[in-house]
């Protein structure tokens, strides 16, 4: 049967990612931080380790979370109007390398990742917890700003966003022992795929 979690990040420790299977839900507390195509980029190519914002990053990232999202922010109220997953994949070029120099304890997101990011999160404990797709407005009541880097550069959508979490609904489906629910899914719709032309017998 799978399990729930109430976890709050960052983590102090990793020690209870290794208890987390795909599958099982977690209601992410705490400290997110939103990162798309331009931030992940930014990290990788141009980011050192000694920088001020790379430090600066660390205290939210180290034992945190990545959100692949862009968010609709009402800028002077500074709230949270919509703030639902975007596609992952796009990050696999670059996401074994942000998980490693920032010691991510998770990514959320929708979709799934690669192999070389289920390597990563194997090696670094991690886990990859799936956000509901057009449930936008949903999340964005979760969620409060707290800060924001890169607004300006990046815009809007693609800015580093620095929110609270409260009760926000993710289930794993990459986890620390290189199991994927993307992986089994794919294989049992080949599978299927396979059958249904006649590749396959029954």
């Amino acid at each position: 049967m799978p399990n729930q979690y109430q976890i709050t990040f960052p983590l102090k420790d990793k020690s209870i990612l290794q208890e987390i299977q795909t599958g099982d839900t977690v209601f992410v507390n705490g400290i997110i931080v939103t990162s798309r195509d331009m931030a992940h980029k930014f990290f990788t190519e141009k980011l050192s380790s000694n920088d001020p914002l790379f430090l600066e990053l660390s205290a939210f990232l180290k034992n945190g979370l990545i959100y692949h999202c862009g968010p609709v922010i009402d800028l002077k109220k500074q709230r949270v109007l919509s703030a639902g997953p975007t596609t992952s994949i796009r990050e696999e070029p670059y996401q074994d390398k942000v998980i490693q120099s920032f010691d991510l304890a998770g990514i959320i997101g929708k979709g799934g990742m690669g192999k070389k990011t289920l390597q990563a999160l194997h090696e670094n404990t991690a886990l990859y917890l799936h956000a509901v797709g057009g449930a936008g407005s949903f999340y964005g009541e979760t969620l409060k700003v707290l800060k924001v880097f890169m607004l300006e550069e990046f815009g809007m959508p693609e800015a580093i966003w620095v929110l609270e979490a409260k009760n926000f609904y993710t289930i794993v489906t990459m986890d620390s022992h290189k199991k994927s629910l993307h992986n089994e899914i794919e294989k049992i719709s080949s599978n299927k795929l396979e059958t249904l032309i006649g590749l396959k017998k029954h």
